[in-house]
């Protein structure tokens, strides 16, 4: 396979991991707005916790990109993933505040 196609190949694993992750984000935040803490809801801060300690075991970084470095030499924020380049450079904190506003919401729902 070429350097290209390997770095397409990235892109397309690291974006579907992306939107998979990004859903799971998304329903926890309508389970807490509906009040609909189940068994289902439970998975989605084990999934996104496994999310978090590979970012820290990788300083920070998703392990994808630290492969696709190998391939490319941009340092655009984008480079290893399909998504808008603003998104890309601020995606760690978008989505820290809405885990933030679903775990404030999970305690207000267990504790009221």
């Amino acid at each position: 396979m070429s350097v290209q196609g390997r770095l397409v190949l990235i892109k397309v694993v690291h974006t579907v991991i992306w939107v998979v992750l990004s859903a799971v984000i998304y329903y926890l935040l309508y389970a807490v707005t509906v009040d609909r803490i189940d068994r289902w809801f439970w998975w989605g801060p084990g999934l996104v916790g496994l999310e978090v300690a590979t970012l820290l075991v990788f300083r920070m970084s998703c392990p994808l990109t630290v492969v696709a470095r190998r391939y490319s030499g941009s340092q655009r924020a984008n480079f290893d993933i399909y998504l808008p380049e603003w998104l890309a450079r601020h995606n760690k904190t978008i989505y820290s505040v809405i885990m933030g506003v679903v775990l404030a919401g999970l305690v207000w729902r267990l504790v009221g």
